[in-house]
This record gives C-alpha cells, sequence and structure tokens, in this order.
C-alpha cells in the first residue's frame, strides 16, 4: 500500500486540529461544571431538603417565582405570612385557590382535595397561581390545581408555644372545653383527649396533622425518619415563625422578590394578657406530649440556620434583617395611628377588626387619617384581616359570576399518611428520586 501525499497531508492536518482541541479543552477546565460535580450537586438527603434551589446571589438578576404553594399551619404566624400573598397576588393580578364559596379553609380537617377549590374541574383542569388557605396537606391532590413548577413553603413554631396559644385559641374544642388550665390538661391528658374527636388535633401534634400525618402515630425513630423525608421531599422551605423577619429574607431570595413584597406587620396576634407563662415542667410535659410536632420543630430550625450559614452567611443576614426593619419601621411611621397594635375596642374601622375566637383577644390596627389613596391603599393592603381580605379577593376573582354549585366528594373520604404509605415517601413531581435517607 502507498501513501499518497494528498491523504498525508489530510492525516496530519487532523492531527494538528486534534492536538489544537486538546489544548483549548484543557485550558477551559473548570469553566463549567463536570457532570460529576452536577450529580452531586443535586442530591437531596435527609437534612439537605432546604438546599437553595433558585437563590440568586446578591445582585444577580432572577425571574420573580408566581406559583406557589404554602401550607398555612395553625398558630405560627401564618395569617401574617398570608397576607404577604395576598398583596403580592393582588399586585400582580394572580389567581387564587379559593374554597369553595369563598371560604376560609378547604375544608379542613379533612384531606385536601383539588374538588374542594372554586372553579376546579377534572374534565378541565385550572391551574392557579397561589394556594394558601387552611387544608391537611395532600400532595397528589395539590398537584392537580396548581403548575408542576410551584414552589412549596410553610412555616413552624416552637410546639410549647404553639400548645400554649392553640389552648388559648381553641378553647371550645372537646379536649379543652372542660379544663381551667393548660396544666391541668397535661395532668391527666387522656382523661380528657379522645382521639376520635374531630377537633383533637388542636390538642395535640398540631402541626403534624396540618402535614397531613396521624397526630396520634407511633412516636419511633423510623417513623420520625419517614415523617421528615416525605416533608423535605415535598417542600422547598421551611420557615421558624421565632426567627420571623430571617424567614421573610429567606423567601424574598427563594421567590426573588424585592423587600416591600415582604415586609409585614404582625397579624392574627393575641394581646399579651391572655398568654400564661408556663413552668418548666408544664414546658417538658407539652414537649412530651407534642413529639411528633417537637422532633419536626427541631429538624428544621437546625436546617433552616445551616442553611443561612450555607448560603447567605450571618452578616448579609443582619444586614438584610436590618433593612427589613427599617422598612417596617417607616411603613409604620407612614400608615399607623400609634405606631402599632391595639386592643380590639380600640379598633375605630370595622371592616379592620380581627376575628376573635376563644379566650385570646387579637390585636388589630387603626390607619392614619388624611392618606393619599394611593397610600391609603398600600396601608390597608397592609393591616387587613385574613377573613376580610380573602373575601375582597375572592369576589374580584369571581366577579360578576354565580357561586358555582360542586360535587364536592364525600366528607367521609380521607386519605391516611404514614399509615397508608401514599404520597408521604414520594418527591416533588420535579425531583427525581434520590438518597434522601439520613446519612
Amino acid at each position: 500500500y502507498r501513501c499518497q501525499p494528498g491523504r498525508l497531508w489530510v492525516f496530519f492536518s487532523l492531527l494538528v486540529l486534534l492536538l489544537v482541541t486538546l489544548q483549548v479543552v484543557e485550558k477551559l477546565q473548570g469553566f463549567f461544571p463536570s457532570w460529576t460535580d452536577i450529580s452531586k450537586g443535586d442530591k437531596v438527603n435527609l437534612g439537605e431538603g432546604q438546599q437553595v434551589r433558585g437563590v440568586s446571589s446578591q445582585g444577580e438578576t432572577c425571574k420573580p417565582k408566581t406559583d406557589i404553594v404554602f401550607l398555612k399551619v395553625h398558630k405560627s404566624a401564618s395569617s401574617t405570612v398570608m397576607n404577604i400573598l395576598f398583596r403580592f397576588g393582588e399586585t400582580h393580578n394572580l389567581t387564587f385557590a379559593f374554597p369553595i364559596g369563598g371560604g376560609n379553609q378547604l375544608f379542613y380537617p379533612r384531606h385536601f382535595l383539588a374538588s374542594f377549590v372554586q372553579g376546579f374541574s377534572p374534565s378541565s383542569p385550572q391551574r392557579f397561581n397561589i394556594l394558601c388557605h387552611h387544608m391537611r396537606f395532600l400532595q397528589p391532590e395539590v398537584r392537580k390545581v396548581v403548575s408542576s413548577s410551584a414552589f412549596y413553603f410553610s412555616i413552624l413554631r416552637n410546639p410549647v408555644e404553639l400548645m400554649e396559644s392553640s389552648f388559648a385559641y381553641y378553647k371550645g374544642a372537646a379536649a379543652f372545653a372542660h379544663v381551667r388550665s393548660l396544666e391541668e390538661f397535661l395532668s391527666q391528658p387522656y382523661h380528657y383527649y379522645n382521639p376520635t374527636d374531630g377537633d383533637r388535633h388542636y390538642a395535640r401534634n398540631l402541626m403534624s396533622f396540618d402535614f397531613g400525618f396521624n397526630p396520634d402515630g407511633e412516636v419511633s425513630a423510623e417513623r420520625v425518619q419517614l415523617m421528615l423525608k416525605a416533608i423535605e421531599a415535598s417542600f422547598d422551605l421551611l420557615l421558624i415563625s421565632e426567627y420571623f423577619d430571617e424567614s421573610m429574607v429567606l423567601l424574598k431570595e427563594m421567590l426573588c422578590w424585592d423587600l416591600d413584597s415582604v415586609v409585614s406587620f404582625p397579624l392574627n396576634i393575641r394581646d399579651s394578657s391572655t398568654k400564661s407563662p408556663l413552668s418548666d415542667t408544664v414546658v417538658e410535659k407539652i414537649k412530651d406530649w407534642n413529639r411528633l410536632d417537637w422532633e419536626i420543630y427541631t429538624h428544621f430550625n437546625r436546617t433552616f440556620w445551616e442553611r443561612i450559614d450555607r448560603d447567605i452567611g450571618r452578616e448579609r443576614m443582619q444586614r438584610e434583617v436590618t433593612a427589613l426593619r427599617e422598612r417596617q419601621g417607616e411603613l409604620a411611621r407612614t400608615c399607623l395611628q400609634g405606631m402599632g397594635s391595639v386592643a380590639p375596642k380600640h379598633i375605630k374601622d370595622s371592616s379592620l377588626k380581627p376575628l376573635q375566637h376563644g379566650s385570646a383577644r387579637i390585636l388589630g390596627y387603626n390607619l392614619k387619617q388624611g392618606l393619599d389613596k394611593e397610600t391609603e391603599r398600600m396601608c390597608r393592603r397592609l393591616v387587613t384581616p385574613e377573613l376580610q381580605y380573602s373575601s375582597a379577593l375572592y369576589k374580584k376573582q369571581f366577579a360578576q359570576k354565580s357561586p358555582e354549585t360542586q360535587n364536592v366528594p364525600s366528607l367521609g373520604a380521607s386519605y391516611g399518611c404514614l399509615d397508608m404509605l401514599n404520597w408521604c415517601l414520594q418527591p416533588k413531581m420535579n425531583i427525581p428520586q434520590m438518597n434522601i435517607l439520613p446519612k
């Protein structure tokens, strides 16, 4: 075989081209992440379920998220968060997944069903931007009414404080109705608590119940791990009410919203005179009685701070919190008479009076007089109680439409969770099944 000059020239040309290409690739190493790096970054491990997905660095541009699911956990500053979502949705003309008839709960305490939502039809399913009314979480049904890319978040509260608040607010619940104090209830809880009562969840593991779990379930290490794994697979962010300002900074970052979108005045808060100090003995009894809630809270309180350290840093967080509080103070000086909340009997505008419930006295606000129209509207949005705001948005969204009559599933239909492992082990729709067992 004889090598022709033309072929030899082609061979050497290709060889030179290959060498040049290899040199360029070598110089570009590190410019793009390797597939191995990407694989490592996409793992979702227990304790890392709050890994940032979409948080921008300071100064980076991003697209605000408008498809949102907020699990409104009872007595956990969730009414204040709901006001933030109401304001953002109204300002940006977003749609809400309202309860049928415009109520304030999605047939709670039953597990959520898509057919509980006004305007939902299985034959022509409609997707809503924001789902935030009280519900008992069931993700397969939630997915039917929101975008597959929706952002899921919730907020938690120390179970000790939560139960003290629940006792005051839900004093009419069967478990609390015949006791004079929380101490009396905890002295012999099973004397007053009946697991078959329809409102028993207000008296035990209320957060676990809202997340869809059985509040009377066995407290075993395996069960707790399954609960934590289920929550982390379903939710993008878990906030902590005791660190509300830090929580709002995290939420702002995750949703790519501006500062004014997450500034707020506390809503649905109690007069401090109705709060009872708790002895160390009672505190320990509450933790033991609400053991499932305590496990959820301590785990996500830890990952909350791990996330701040990892993705924002304490110094930047402090700057962001300071800016948030300064803006809140500025708005208070602009909007409020007296700069703060007042007792219900002192609220002058009846449309701004919050619902009073149980033995709690829920505070509200008075707006300054003489505000210009635009400022008055902004301020009113900030202080309008949940029920009034929800009703107004419902009427706006369904304007000139007669109330729809829908076939609501039997309220006897309900899903179990962990007892009937249905949605518990399923990750979010757009997250692949990966290693989500504890390390």
